[in-house]
């Protein structure tokens, strides 16, 4: 990954939480509840996600920053989001966590000194190495990704009425 690819992500993954903040902002609760069908996750669910998994960004990436040959426990996304209350937590407060999150990752990575971003953790679910740079690239994909899904259960939400 070259300084500018990476410079690029890091901007990509600061526009990130204002995105999402902003297109959440004063929807009604049955917006934010709307879930497409049983197994699908609502807004509420997706920002419950998006800052869970935000503390995991930041675990991993200190994991491979600091430790010696760590290796990534995994996560069932899933599971998570039907035990850990996410729709029992207030939108901004979830929107907030995630925001104040992806700073202090943000901060981290912009102190990348050179041959980080090759530093890495065996990812079991995927069988092999995952460096810092492709969780840097997954972070600055992963808002945008979510905000595409949070922009469809709005529309979604709109015609169910």
């Amino acid at each position: 990954m070259t300084d500018n690819e990476l410079r690029a992500y890091l901007e990509d993954a600061e526009k990130n939480p204002r995105q999402i903040a902003a297109t959440v902002s004063g929807l009604h609760d049955k917006v934010l509840r709307y879930k497409p069908a049983p197994d699908k996750w609502s807004i509420l669910e997706v920002l419950g996600h998006i800052a869970d998994i935000e503390i995991v960004y930041a675990y991993r990436l200190r994991q491979m920053l600091a430790d010696s040959q760590p290796n990534i426990a995994p996560m069932d996304q899933n599971a998570w989001a039907k035990h850990l209350g996410y729709l029992e937590t207030p939108a901004p407060e979830l929107v907030a966590v995630y925001g104040l999150i992806r700073l202090h990752n943000l901060r981290l990575l912009r102190r990348l000194k050179p041959g980080d971003l090759k530093k890495g953790a065996f990812h079991p679910e995927l069988n092999r190495q995952v460096t810092v740079g492709e969780l840097v690239e997954r972070i600055a994909q992963h808002g945008a990704s979510h905000l595409s899904q949070i922009e469809r259960l709005k529309q979604e939400a709109g015609r169910a009425k």
